[in-house]
């Protein structure tokens, strides 16, 4: 009966984990691929009776080449290879449209982003997608402050400070979370759901589903609870919402194929010529990625 019972025990432990699926990176020396990024928000604005519109574009694309690994983790180099952003309100008109890739020599703006086309910076990832560290971004901010032309040191001290809630190791550590961090520490069959959280000045709750699993690909469904806070001398924003995430990725690699990620969040903001005045503020935004090999 003894060996009757052992039997049954490594048959039930067999059927349990058939099926389950171990979601996370798998890369060695030497890899190297791309993204095409693309942004689209929409920032709507209620101000004294008066509806405001401030639609962004950008539009990028990432290089990345796996150094090594090192304890359960990968060292990679991310560089950006081209960057198109454009900033247009309702009101003024076009406030910004750069293309990284053409310099102007009348135009600040191209110059500070062409300075952060080829300029590498290094990443830690660890195996399920969350990004230990980031080295780097706080030297990608001096060249592109330094390359504004700017000679006072207030004022280049102050773009510093600018372009660091953007560019900075930090921000860009919580910024590309948002395409890495999608995996769970355990194994997976289809059905299953697991839970992560990002942070920063976007802050989302996330419950991450296996979808499906067809010819060497998974596809992974996620909704998240998002909350937006930015504090800034002249500005605050403080809204809630939710978003949700479609994604298609290559199991022998785990290399996201594609990602969709539609979201809203509403609430107000303030701005400093206006005193204590609460304006309602909604922000609406569709940013997807592609792999390139």
């Amino acid at each position: 009966m003894k060996s009757l019972v052992s039997v049954y025990l490594i048959v039930f432990a067999l059927a349990c984990s058939y099926g389950q699926t171990s979601l996370q990176y798998t890369l060695k020396k030497g890899d190297s691929f791309s993204f095409r990024q693309n942004a689209d928000q929409v920032i709507s604005q209620e101000i004294e009776g008066t509806a405001h519109q401030i639609t962004n574009n950008i539009n990028g694309l990432l290089s990345f080449e796996v150094l090594g690994e090192k304890e359960g983790s990968y060292e990679i180099e991310l560089r950006f290879k081209e960057l198109h952003l454009k900033m247009t309100s309702s009101i003024q008109g076009e406030l910004m449209n750069v293309n990284a890739t053409e310099v102007k020599e009348d135009d600040i703006q191209s110059k500070i982003f062409n300075s952060l086309l080829n300029n590498p910076v290094l990443m830690t990832l660890a195996k399920n997608g969350d990004i230990i560290e980031v080295q780097g971004g706080d030297s990608l901010v001096n060249k592109m402050a330094n390359a504004s032309g700017l000679e006072d040191e207030f004022s280049l001290n102050m773009m510093k400070k600018s372009l660091e809630k953007e560019f900075g190791s930090k921000a860009l550590s919580e910024s590309y979370e948002q395409l890495t961090y999608i995996y769970p520490l355990e194994k997976v069959e289809v059905g299953d759901s697991w839970q992560n959280k990002y942070t920063g000045n976007l802050i989302a709750d996330n419950t991450w589903k296996l979808a499906a699993l067809t010819d060497g690909i998974a596809t992974i469904s996620g909704t998240g609870d998002v909350t937006i806070s930015i504090a800034e001398p002249n500005s605050t924003m403080n809204l809630i919402g939710s978003q949700i995430t479609e994604i298609r990725t290559e199991l022998g690699t785990g290399l996201i194929l594609e990602m969709r990620v539609e979201g809203e969040a509403k609430g107000t903001s303030t701005m400093l010529q206006l005193g204590d005045q609460e304006i309602p503020t909604t922000i609406k935004s569709t940013i997807t990625y592609q792999l390139i090999k």
